[in-house]
């Protein structure tokens, strides 16, 4: 990519005249919650991936449509002061990362931005307490957990990274500046080992090989790794072997795992896994102890984690008589630690093992005043019989289903913290507990899980309306 200044500007073209493969010039306005540029000239827009607010670009038109295109950078013709050098090499091909040419800083201020934009426009509120958002000490380094997909180059090297974005590309990686640098000494060194052991790498067209992926997981606060393998079988050659050498090279390196997903499918961890030492590592949050697996959901930034949950249990300013419902609550993560504050707490997971190692991390730690159900959230909520004081909401990115909240308008909890991925999602369902159900949206807190992405945290904090 030619990054020098033109010499000559092109005329303006008409946006009625736009065609597929044509050269633009453009200033970038805005971004947008998938992280691309946003540029406009006449009564379109052109979204552009790879640039920042202030960017003055030459862009080529990849796809034209009535009301917008999307665009690549052909030509940075003036950068804008919120860019920056990347730190990784490979930053403008990989798809891990869509901001490491933005400024850190900018970056919050962005993700701010879109969490008042989403309640402004699809919550339909109009006055919003929007604190500072929360973030961990480095926007690098803070993956607690990285997923690589392998596969064989074509000249037989065996390679493990992240696809180029909208591509199934990969893009070799021998370390990540977003990964816990601890376990950057292991991806190079684990790929030269499975050289030379000579497996199968999984091939997804024609469904054929053994390697899917090698995932690597730690734990910050202790160090303890897990290192797991995904194939469509176990039945490798040498491998109690080669995972004793791991065992042994890599002091931290507590186990190694062997997930057997057979299916053609694009979900990562199958329901199998075999285990050489031991089959989970140990994290703690919130001052609690924590088993994690290889396919446990745990969030990636445990700082940022932590920094959200300590304002969750300053704002309920719990007084120990409540009764606590921790929807979505995985294994427990933010259950345990505010059960030791309350009356009373329960957990609801759709996962039978998560709920599990809930139990498990309920014992370790000597929780006993929490009991952990398995179920939809609609279908447990009403069968227990009670008003909650709190209910805590952490669904997937694409919220709560509409069953979840009439199933909250009818039970009516005094308090709700809804914490949320997604914005958009966030502010549907959060217009139709306060707009609907008579809830009062008091405070709102952004939390940088996700550096140099463009995903932002959120924890919204409601009241059910007296009268």
């Amino acid at each position: 990519m030619d990054h020098s200044v033109s010499s000559s500007p092109r005329p303006p073209v008409s946006p009625d005249q736009w065609q597929q493969g044509q050269l633009l010039e453009l200033m970038i306005a805005d971004l947008n919650d998938r992280g691309d540029g946003v540029g406009r000239l006449g009564n379109r827009v052109v979204f552009v991936p790879n640039t920042v607010t202030g960017d003055h670009v030459r862009v080529r038109l990849v796809r034209v449509k009535p009301n917008y295109a999307i665009a690549k950078l052909d030509q940075l013709l003036e950068p804008s002061p919120h860019r920056i050098r990347p730190h990784c090499i490979v930053a403008d091909k990989c798809g891990g990362c869509q901001w490491q040419h933005i400024d850190p800083q900018y970056q919050r201020s962005v993700k701010e931005n879109l969490i008042e934009q989403a309640l402004t426009r699809i919550g339909g509120f109009t006055s919003i307490e929007i604190a500072p958002i929360l973030s961990a000490d480095s926007p690098l380094a803070y993956r607690n957990k990285a997923t690589y997909p392998m596969r064989r180059s074509s000249s037989g090297q065996v390679q493990a990274g992240y696809y180029q974005k909208g591509t199934h590309q990969l893009i070799n990686l021998n370390q990540c500046p977003v990964q816990d640098d601890r376990l950057n000494p292991l991806l190079a060194q684990i790929k030269q080992d499975i050289q030379q052991q000579g497996w199968s790498i999984y091939n997804e067209r024609r469904h054929q090989g053994r390697l899917r992926h090698l995932s690597l997981r730690i734990g910050r606060r202790t160090g303890e790794m897990l290192l797991t393998l995904v194939t469509t079988d176990a039945n490798l050659t040498n491998l109690e072997t080669q995972a004793q050498t791991w065992l042994d090279r890599y002091p931290n390196l507590v186990g190694v795992c062997v997930n057997v997903n057979p299916h053609r499918t694009n979900v990562i961890f199958g329901d199998q896994t075999h285990v050489l030492g031991q089959p989970y590592l140990r994290e703690i949050f919130a001052d609690l102890e924590f088993q994690l697996r290889p396919d446990t959901f745990f969030q990636v930034n445990t700082e940022a984690a932590e920094a959200l949950f300590n304002v969750i249990r300053q704002k309920l300013a719990l007084q120990g008589t409540e009764s606590l419902v921790d929807a979505y609550c995985g294994i427990g993560t933010f259950t345990l630690p505010l059960a030791k504050q309350v009356h009373q707490a329960l957990g609801i997971e759709v996962q039978g093992t998560a709920v599990e190692q809930a139990q498990i991390n309920a014992q370790i730690n000597g929780i006993t005043n929490v009991k952990f159900e398995t179920g939809t959230v609609e279908t447990v909520l009403p069968q227990l019989g009670i008003t909650p004081d709190i209910v805590l909401l952490d669904p997937p990115r694409q919220g709560c289903n509409p069953q979840v909240i009439e199933t909250l308008l009818s039970v009516l909890p005094q308090r709700i913290v809804y914490i949320s991925c997604k914005p958009a999602t966030l502010a549907r369902d959060l217009k139709r507990l306060c707009h609907l159900g008579g809830y009062q949206l008091t405070h709102v807190q952004p939390a940088d899980f996700f550096s140099q992405t463009p995903h932002v945290e959120c924890a919204a904090f409601l009241e059910k309306q007296e009268g």
